[in-house]
C-alpha cells in the first residue's frame, strides 16, 4: 500500500470512528444533558418554536446526577443517517412519543412520528408526534429533529444484546411470543447527525417538569381563556352570532369567547383572511358589541391563501411551490412571509379586538398538504416543514399578541416538542370519547394541550357525559361547526349541562392557579396517573396474562395493563369519565385516603373501587387534606382588576396546604414579576376542628380577592 492510499485508509478509519465515538454528556440545565451525534442540522424542533429555558423552575428541582445509562447510549451514523439505541431494563415501562389516542404504555411499540390528521391508530402519525419520552425507572430521553423519525420503543433484538430473548419452540411453548423482549429503544433520525437530550429524574414526574421547562414552561392562558366557549355553525353571521350570545345570558349558561368558523371570510379553503362583508358588514362594530357583552372573539382560518386575498400576490415569491386547496402556503420560516402574514392577522383582526384563532388543516392528510417534494423559499424541507408548520402559526400568531401585551388563548391542529408555552390547545375531527380521554392523558407526557370537545350526539345521555369530561379538562368547549348544537340541545339534560358549566366557573381559581403551576414549574395540569405518587397500576388487572409477562412479550403488556379511562387534574383530583351506555365503573386509587368531590365522603385507599353514579355525575375525587379553592357561579370570567370572592373547599381529615396564583389575568405583566402566591392552610385544632389561614396579599402585588368563606367538606 502506497503512502497515498495509507493516508486516505487513515482518513476514513477516523471519520468511521467518528461516527460511533461515545457521545459526550454536556449538563445544561439542571438535570438535563445534551449530547450530539454526527453532525446535526442548523434546523430543528427546538430553533422553529423559539423556545428558551426557564431557568428559575429548575431551582425548584431535586439536585440529579447523570443517569448511569447515558454512558451506555450508542449514536452511529450510517448511510446518511442517524442510529440512536438507548438500552432499556427489563422492567421498565414507556410513556410519551407525542399525542396518542388509544394507548398509553408504548413498550414494544413502532412509530412512524410524523405530523398528520389522526387515522384511527396509535402509529406515530398524529398531531404532535413529539420526539420525547418517559421512563418508568425515572429519566427521559429527547430527540431533537424536524424529520421523520422512526421509533422501536423495545422492539427489535441484536443479535449480540447481553440481555437477548430466549429462543422458544412454538410447537410446544405456549409462552412464545411473535413479539420479543427488547432491551433496547431504537430510533431512526433521517439525517447525518441530531442532538439527543438525557432527562434525570428522580422521579417519571420529575422528567416531565425538566422537559417542560427546557421547553419554555407551559403556558399561562388569559382567565376568560379558562372558561366556557362556544363555536357557531360555519354560516353564522353577525346578527345569529349577537343572538346567540344573548341566547346564552339569557339562559343563564356561561360564555366567556364564541368562535366564527369559516363563513366570516369572504373566501375559505383557502382563505382570503377577509371579512365577508354580506355577513359582516361592520366587523369593528360587532367585535365591540361583543366584547361590551363580556364575550370575545376567536377566529377559525387556515393559512393557505387565496388568489382573492389582497396579500396574494406579495406572498407568491414567498410560499411554497405547491398549494394547499389552490392557495398558497406561506413559508413561515421566512421573515418576509411573517412580516406579511402578521401584517393581514394584524391590521385585519387583531387591531379591531379579535382576541384569539383556531388555526386548522396544519396537521396533515397527504392527499391535500402539500407533498414531500416541495420546497420552500427559506430553503427548509417540505419534510421539515410539515414537522413544525404547527409550531410556526402558534409562534407568530402569539408573538402579534406579546407585542401589545396580550394573552391569548386559541385552538390549532398540530404541534411539536418546543410549542409547550404557546397558548393553544389541540383538536381534530375523530370523534371518539374514550379515546378523547387517552389523548388528554398523554398530553400530559408530551408538553400540549388537548380538548376533549363536544360536537353532536346521539341522546341526551351521550351529550351530557361528554359535557361533563370536557368541563374537566384545558378548554370547555362546544364545537358546533356543522352540527349547530347548543349546551341546551338535549333538554332532558339541560339542567344538568348548566349546572357543569357553571362549575366550571366557579373552579376557574383552581384550574388558573395549576396552570401557573405548569408555566413556573412545568406540572402538567392534566395528566396521567403514571405519574402520581402512590399509584399502582397492577391494581388495574386482576387476572394473570395468558402469554408471559414485560420480560417476554411488552407489547401485551402495554395493551393489557394500562390506565387510559382516569386521570389526575391539578393537584388534588383525580377524575373517572363515564361514558355513553356505561352505569357502573371501575376506579383505582393511588395509596392514601380518597373523598367524593361532591359530598366529602370517604370512598377507599390504595385499591380498585367500583362506582355506580347516576348520570347527573362524572366521578371525580380528592386526596386526603386536598384544597380546592372556587368562586361564585358567574357567567363571565372576572375582568381585569375585577375582585371576586372565594370559597376553600377542604376534603379528608388531614391538615391541607395550597398556594394560590393570582395576577391580573390578561397581561404578560406576569414576566416582570407582578404576580402573587398566597397560602392557604388547614390545620387541626387542639379541640379537634379543623381551620383554615390563608396569607394576606403582598403589597404591591396583584390582589383579585375579595371576601373568604370555608367549607369543609368531610363531617365526622
Amino acid at each position: 500500500m502506497n503512502i497515498r492510499k495509507l493516508m486516505v485508509w487513515a482518513i476514513c478509519m477516523l471519520s468511521i470512528a467518528s461516527l460511533h465515538a461515545k457521545i459526550n454528556w454536556l449538563e445544561i440545565e439542571p438535570g438535563v444533558w445534551k449530547g450530539v451525534v454526527g453532525t446535526p442540522e442548523d434546523y430543528s424542533l427546538l430553533t422553529a418554536a423559539g423556545c428558551s429555558p426557564a431557568h428559575d423552575g429548575f431551582a425548584r428541582l431535586p439536585h440529579v446526577e447523570l443517569p448511569t445509562l447515558a454512558n451506555n447510549i450508542v449514536g452511529e451514523v450510517n448511510d446518511g443517517k442517524t442510529n440512536l439505541r438507548i438500552p432499556l431494563d427489563k422492567g421498565e415501562q414507556l410513556y410519551g412519543f407525542g399525542l396518542n389516542f388509544q394507548t398509553v404504555h408504548q413498550r414494544g411499540k413502532i412509530l412512524n412520528l410524523h405530523v398528520d390528521h389522526y387515522g384511527g391508530k396509535d402509529t406515530g402519525r398524529t398531531h404532535a408526534p413529539v420526539p420525547f419520552y418517559i421512563s418508568s425507572a425515572g429519566y427521559g430521553v429527547f430527540v431533537n429533529s424536524a424529520r421523520y423519525l422512526t421509533v422501536y420503543a423495545g422492539s427489535g433484538a441484536r443479535k449480540d444484546s447481553e440481555n437477548a430473548p430466549i429462543a422458544k419452540d412454538r410447537n410446544t411453548d405456549k409462552s412464545w411470543s411473535a413479539r420479543p423482549y427488547s432491551d433496547a429503544v431504537s430510533i431512526l433520525v433521517p439525517a447525518q447527525g441530531v442532538e439527543v437530550y438525557v432527562i434525570a429524574g428522580p422521579t417519571p414526574m420529575d422528567v416531565v417538569r425538566r422537559y417542560n421547562l427546557l421547553c419554555g414552561g407551559g403556558t399561562l392562558p388569559p382567565r376568560w381563556g379558562l372558561g366556557f366557549t362556544q363555536r357557531t355553525q360555519k354560516l353564522y353571521d353577525a346578527k345569529d352570532v349577537e343572538y346567540e350570545v344573548d341566547e346564552f345570558e339569557r339562559m343563564g349558561y356561561p360564555l366567556d369567547f364564541i368562535g366564527l368558523e369559516p363563513g366570516w371570510q369572504s373566501k375559505s379553503y383557502p382563505c382570503s383572511f377577509e371579512w365577508d362583508k354580506s355577513r359582516f358588514p361592520d366587523p369593528s362594530g360587532f367585535v365591540s358589541k361583543m366584547l361590551d357583552k363580556k364575550v370575545r372573539i376567536n377566529l377559525w382560518t387556515n393559512p393557505y391563501i387565496s388568489p382573492e386575498s389582497d396579500v396574494y400576490k406579495e406572498m407568491y415569491p414567498v410560499s411554497g411551490s405547491h398549494t394547499v386547496w389552490c392557495g398558497i402556503v406561506p413559508d413561515l420560516a421566512h421573515e418576509k412571509a411573517r412580516s406579511l402574514w402578521n401584517d393581514k392577522l394584524e391590521r385585519e383582526h387583531i387591531n379591531i379586538g379579535v382576541s384569539g384563532y383556531k388555526i386548522d388543516e396544519v396537521d396533515g392528510y397527504d392527499f391535500y398538504i402539500w407533498p414531500d417534494v416541495a420546497t420552500f423559499p427559506s430553503g427548509i424541507s417540505a419534510e421539515q416543514m410539515r414537522q413544525t408548520y404547527g409550531l410556526w402559526v402558534q409562534r407568530t400568531s402569539t408573538d402579534l399578541y406579546r407585542k401589545r401585551n396580550q394573552r391569548t388563548f386559541g385552538l390549532v391542529r398540530a404541534s411539536n416538542a418546543g410549542g409547550n408555552a404557546m397558548p393553544y390547545v389541540i383538536y381534530n375531527d375523530y370523534y371518539s370519547h374514550q379515546d378523547f380521554i387517552t389523548a388528554l392523558i398523554n398530553s400530559g407526557f408530551s408538553g400540549v394541550l388537548w380538548t376533549p370537545e363536544v360536537r353532536g350526539s346521539k341522546t341526551g345521555e351521550e351529550w351530557l357525559r361528554r359535557f361533563q369530561s370536557v368541563v374537566f379538562s384545558p378548554m370547555a368547549m362546544i364545537n358546533a361547526w356543522a352540527s349547530g348544537t347548543k349546551p341546551w340541545s338535549f333538554p332532558e339534560v339541560a339542567d344538568q349541562v348548566k349546572e357543569y358549566s357553571l362549575l366550571r366557573m366557579q373552579m376557574m381559581p383552581y384550574w388558573y392557579t395549576e396552570f401557573a403551576r405548569y408555566h413556573f414549574d412545568g406540572i402538567p395540569p392534566f395528566r396521567a396517573m403514571n405519574l402520581e405518587p402512590g399509584f399502582n397500576p397492577n391494581e388495574a388487572v386482576k387476572t394473570e396474562l395468558t402469554s408471559g409477562n414485560l420480560e417476554d412479550n411488552p407489547y401485551l403488556e402495554a395493551v393489557t395493563k394500562e390506565i387510559k379511562d382516569q386521570y389526575m387534574a391539578g393537584e388534588y383530583l383525580l377524575v373517572a369519565p363515564m361514558f355513553a351506555g356505561q352505569t357502573l365503573r371501575k376506579v383505582v386509587l393511588p395509596k392514601g385516603n380518597w373523598y367524593d368531590f361532591y359530598t366529602g365522603e370517604y370512598v377507599g385507599n390504595g385499591e380498585t373501587i367500583e362506582v355506580s353514579p347516576g348520570l347527573d355525575r362524572i366521578p371525580v375525587y380528592v386526596k386526603d387534606g386536598g384544597i380546592i379553592p372556587m368562586m361564585m357561579p358567574r357567567l363571565h370570567a372576572p375582568r381585569l382588576g375585577e375582585k371576586f370572592d372565594l370559597e376553600i373547599r377542604h376534603y379528608g381529615d388531614a391538615d391541607g396546604a395550597y398556594r394560590l396564583y393570582d395576577d391580573d389575568g390578561e397581561t404578560y405583566n406576569y414576566e416582570k414579576g407582578e404576580y402573587s402566591w398566597r397560602d392557604i392552610k388547614v390545620e387541626r385544632q387542639k379541640n379537634g376542628k379543623l381551620k383554615g389561614t390563608f396569607s394576606k396579599a403582598e403589597k404591591g402585588k396583584p390582589n383579585n380577592i375579595g371576601n373568604v368563606s370555608w367549607k369543609f367538606m368531610t363531617q365526622k
